[in-house]
């Protein structure tokens, strides 16, 4: 395929695929679901992660483990109390499971007791803002809470081990990409 038709086709995806239609049967529509930042950042983070397979699928395991926080990611992750974490041992995704699901949980409390918004987990003092950077520096921010499992590193993609990175690249779209179409968020901006 030449330079120009590739253009040509993969501007008639964008077409396709970038507009509100397209959000009810993506795993999208779950962060669609909320007007609050964190939260628009934690379910939008979550079903990310959880977007490989069957998108029904994906969509009922996001809906599952948003419930499980009262759908009120945000102020579920500031206040938990350890009983409400209970229905998280039984939470599996594929590969995904409680171990996983109650780090994640660890980290978001963590992170968001000390930050405002998750884009502050992307930023770095350093003068390196390559992709591949960013993307090295949130893992090692990710694990660098005391005995994090190290089964969970499996979710996280670290460009240093060769990962594409797919689905928080995709995350990092819908956080950061702003057009008329409203399907991605555009609530970063400084990435």
């Amino acid at each position: 395929m030449k330079r120009a038709d590739l253009k040509v086709f993969l501007e008639g995806k964008v077409e396709e695929y970038n507009q509100p239609g397209f959000i009810a049967n993506d795993p999208i529509c779950i962060p669609h679901r909320f007007e609050k930042k964190q939260d628009i950042e934690i379910a939008g983070f979550i079903s990310a992660v959880f977007a490989w397979g069957q998108r029904k699928t994906i969509i009922n395991k996001s809906l599952e483990f948003l419930s499980f926080m009262d759908d009120s990611p945000h102020d579920f992750i500031l206040n938990h109390s350890e009983e409400e974490l209970r229905p998280f041992l039984s939470f599996k995704h594929r590969t995904f499971n409680s171990t996983d699901a109650l780090y994640f949980l660890h980290f978001f409390r963590w992170f968001y007791s000390h930050h405002e918004s998750l884009e502050q987990a992307f930023l770095s003092s350093s003068e390196d803002i390559s992709m591949e950077f960013r993307l090295r520096h949130f893992f090692e921010l990710f694990f660098s809470l005391p005995d994090h499992p190290k089964r969970t590193y499996k979710h996280i993609p670290n460009p240093a081990r060769k990962s594409a990175c797919k689905r928080i690249n995709m995350f990092l779209r819908w956080m950061v990409r702003q057009d008329d179409k409203k399907v991605d968020f555009g609530l970063w901006n400084k990435i």
